[in-house]
């Protein structure tokens, strides 16, 4: 809108001169105007709801100047009191329950713990599903409490550390391949069996195999022969009596029957227990072929 003034001035000769001056006035009027104070009145209303859920929720997630509600952060990381739920990977240096309570992770699926390089790889892996748990790694090892090493396996082997390693199982342990181990013994009031159904059982030692039953028997079973051999040294038989009950017995020949004879043996005894065959004759031989 433009308004036209006139003001009346003198000139030099004394006369009124009339002079005319516009002035320019600038605004908004009409439906401008009341669209633009609807405009402003709608961001107030914005910033005010803004402003109320902001408050709404500091206040449900409990914010304060620790953390957020039981979640607290300080110094050594975060603290995490109660239950949560985790719906996507969770990455942590490391995760300490409370002195009081222990650690426990659930999961409707499987829990899977991994440790990755520099690089982002996967170096260790263990996964614990509904029906197995797997592991993955170049070293397993269990440590006690004190520092003792219960377990170790890896690519070459696995070592037990503890002094004994207990079978419970009703039907023992099965090996594949060989067992090294200085002792081999059963549970109190059970019977020890080494049993190999369809091959060979076969027990090795640099400096001995001792088999021994302190309240009850030791049985040698074979389908074949069982053959007791030394290559340099002595088999003692140390028992109060050796008995070979189901030897066959022979025909008794006269005294003039000489044939075969020099195929037949006698079993003789020193008087140190050794053991040592005499062709047989006629009468004991014994003493004629001595080898005590």
């Amino acid at each position: 809108m433009v308004r036209e003034q006139y003001l009346t001035t003198t000139d030099d000769s004394g006369t009124l001169a009339s002079v005319s001056e516009y002035i320019y006035m600038i605004g908004i009027y009409g439906w401008r105007k009341r669209c633009l104070y609807l405009f402003v009145l709608l961001l107030l209303i914005i910033l005010v709801v803004n402003f109320a859920l902001t408050i709404w929720i500091l206040r449900v997630m409990w914010f304060n100047t620790e953390g957020m509600g039981y979640l607290q952060v300080n110094a050594d990381g975060l603290r995490l009191e109660g239950e949560s739920d985790f719906l996507f990977p969770l990455y942590a240096q490391e995760i300490d329950s409370r002195e009081d309570s222990a650690l426990l992770v659930h999961s409707s699926e499987n829990v899977t713990l991994n440790a990755r390089n520099a690089n982002g790889d996967v170096t260790g892996s263990v996964s614990i599903g509904p029906s197995q748990a797997e592991g993955f790694g170049q070293h397993f090892n269990i440590i006690s409490n004190h520092d003792e090493k219960l377990f170790y396996a890896d690519g070459n082997g696995a070592v037990v550390g503890k002094g004994k390693l207990r079978v419970t199982g009703p039907e023992g342990a099965f090996f594949e391949h060989s067992v090294k181990t200085p002792l081999v013994k059963a549970v109190l009031n059970k019977e020890l069996k080494l049993e190999s159904p369809t091959r060979s059982l076969s027990m090795d030692a640099p400096k001995g195999v001792h088999v021994k039953a302190l309240a009850g028997n030791a049985d040698v079973t074979a389908h074949f022969d069982i053959l007791l051999h030394s290559t340099a040294g002595l088999l003692i038989l140390d028992a109060e009596s050796v008995r070979l009950p189901t030897l066959p017995v022979g025909e008794a020949r006269t005294s003039g029957d000489s044939q075969g004879m020099y195929d037949m043996f006698e079993v003789c005894v020193c008087p140190s227990g050794k053991l040592f065959l005499s062709r047989a004759g006629v009468f004991s031989t014994c003493s004629e072929n001595q080898d005590c």
